[in-house]
C-alpha cells in the first residue's frame, strides 16, 4: 500500500496501525533489534497481537514490517541470511528419492488413500521438493498461516496440496460474495487460497483428483481450527486459462465464477501483464455469505 497521509492510521495484514505505533516500532528499530524475527515477535507481544488462540501473529507481523518499510514507513535492519521469501526456492542440495511408480488405477479402487498434515523437517522438505520439481509454478516460500498436505496410497506417495492466505482483491470474486470494502478488511481471513494442488506425473488414477478434493475440503476446517483457532468458510483457488480447464475442481463441485485480470500485484496501469486465471470457489459452510458480509 502507498504512504498513508501524516497522522492517519496505516492498514497492513489486516491490522490498523496508529501513528503512535508506527513511531513506537522505528523506536525499537533505533534500539538495536537487528533481527527481523526478534523484532516482529516484540511488536507483537507489545501490542497484542495475537490469533484466536492467543498465539503471536509472528508471520504476518514480519510480513506488515516489509510492507511498511516499502511504503516508506520505516527502515528495517538487513536481513541476516537469505530466507527467499518471493522467489523462486532453489532446489534441496540433498534430495529425496521419489520413485517414479505408475498408477493407474480408479480412484474408487484405492481403499488405503490419506492426507497427512506436513509437520516435520523432512516432511517440509519433500512437500518443497515434490513441487519444486514437477509443480508448473514451482514452489515458493507462503507468508502467514498455512496448510500443507501429503497425499499417500499405503506407502506411496501420489502428490501434495497447500493451503494459505487468500488473493486481497479479485473483483469477480468480491461481487460473487457482495461484500464492501470494509467488510472485505474484517473478514478476509476467513477465505483460504488452494495455492497448490499436485498429482504426480505418474499418477494417472481416474478420478483421483476431485476425490481429494473433496476429501481435504470435508477436513480443512478443523485442522484449520486446530492451528490457528477459527473456522474458514470459503476455499478459492486459480486455474490458469487456457492451459487448465479446471475439471478436477468442477467434479468436486467447486464454482467458476469469473477470470482474473491478468495484472498481478505491482501491475499500475491497468494492463494484462500475466495470464489470465479462472477463480473457483467452495464454500464450507451454506451461510457463507451471510458470515463474510457481517
Amino acid at each position: 500500500m502507498s504512504a498513508p497521509e501524516a497522522g492517519a492510521s496505516a492498514r497492513f495484514c489486516g491490522r490498523d496501525f496508529s501513528p503512535a505505533e508506527l513511531e513506537r516500532i522505528r523506536g525499537l528499530i533505533a534500539q538495536g533489534n537487528t533481527w527481523r524475527s526478534q523484532l516482529a515477535r516484540q511488536v507483537c507481544q507489545e501490542f497484542g497481537w495475537r490469533n484466536a488462540q492467543g498465539q503471536l501473529k509472528e508471520m504476518s507481523c514480519k510480513v506488515a514490517l516489509l510492507r511498511m518499510q516499502r511504503a516508506g514507513l520505516l527502515v528495517l535492519p538487513l536481513p541476516r541470511g537469505r530466507n527467499g521469501n518471493g522467489k523462486k526456492a532453489a532446489p534441496a542440495r540433498h534430495l529425496l528419492a521419489l520413485e517414479p511408480a505408475p498408477l493407474t488405477l480408479p480412484a474408487h479402487h484405492l481403499h488405503a488413500l490419506r492426507l497427512e498434515l506436513v509437520r516435520s523437517p523432512l516432511e517440509r522438505l519433500l512437500y518443497r521438493q515434490m513441487m519444486f520439481q514437477h509443480h508448473y509454478l514451482g514452489y515458493y516460500p507462503m507468508p502467514g498461516a498455512q496448510l500443507r498436505y501429503l497425499l499417500y496410497h499405503d506407502a506411496q506417495l501420489l502428490g501434495g496440496l497447500g493451503f494459505g492466505a487468500s488473493a486481497w482483491s479479485l473483483a469477480d470474486r468480491d461481487r460473487f460474495i457482495g461484500w464492501s470494502g470494509p467488510q472485505r478488511q474484517r473478514n478476509l481471513h476467513l477465505v483460504l487460497n488452494n495455492h497448490r494442488f499436485l498429482l504426480l506425473p505418474w499418477v494417472r488414477s481416474p478420478n483421483l483428483a476431485s476425490r481429494v478434493l473433496g476429501r481435504v475440503c470435508r477436513r480443512l476446517g478443523a485442522d484449520w481450527f486446530d492451528h490457528y483457532g477459527y473456522r474458514p468458510v470459503l476455499l478459492e483457488t486459480f486455474v490458469q486459462w487456457p492451459r487448465f480447464s479446471g475439471t478436477a475442481y468442477r467434479a468436486a463441485n467447486w464454482l467458476c465464477v469469473g477470470l482474473t485480470k491478468g495484472r498481478g500485484k505491482l501491475e499500475k496501469h491497468h494492463h494484462t501483464i500475466l495470464p489470465q486465471k479462472a477463480i473457483f470457489l467452495y464454500p464450507l459452510r451454506p451461510d457463507f455469505k451471510k458470515i463474510l458480509t457481517r
